[in-house]
């Protein structure tokens, strides 16, 4: 790794490298709640929780960090293919977990889809658990132009 590589606070005009990061990713799905509007209020919610990498001026790594006051959540952890294996993924987790835990937080999850075996490993063997018994859900909250 660099030694011109350094993590800062993700801050909404970071959003257009972050989005075409999370699509060169293997392993990570867009959806909604990932379009602008939505992240500028995630960080508005989440102040100083998720984290970019950059390498100079170069976005390298970002991950998204916030809570709802009780459980931590990290979602989309991306690092640029070309610097994946340098320990740069761990190094914003970790950077976000202290937030959590400056926060008062105990406890943080992440999901990590069942096709993505590569994922599931880097997540396990940095310690992290499956939730036995838990199985992920969802729905749509239809907006007022959906009505």
């Amino acid at each position: 790794m660099n030694a011109t590589i350094g993590t800062r606070e993700f801050v909404i005009d970071d959003y257009e490298v972050a989005l075409d990061l999370w699509k060169r990713v293997e392993g990570l799905e867009i959806a909604e709640g990932d379009d602008k509007p939505s992240i500028v209020e995630f960080l508005r919610c989440n102040p100083c929780l998720s984290r970019v990498a950059t390498d100079g001026a170069n976005i390298v790594g970002v991950a998204l960090c916030g809570h709802d006051g009780r459980r931590g959540h990290i979602y989309h952890l991306a690092v640029d293919p070309a610097y994946q294996g340098r320990g740069l993924g761990r190094r914003l987790v970790d950077e976000c977990l202290e937030g959590l835990r400056r926060g008062g937080l105990q406890r943080a999850i992440i999901l990590v889809a069942n096709d993505n075996p590569r994922g599931r490993s880097f997540w396990k063997r940095w310690g992290w658990e499956e939730v036995s018994g838990a199985v992920a859900m969802g729905i749509d909250l239809p907006g007022k132009s959906d009505r």
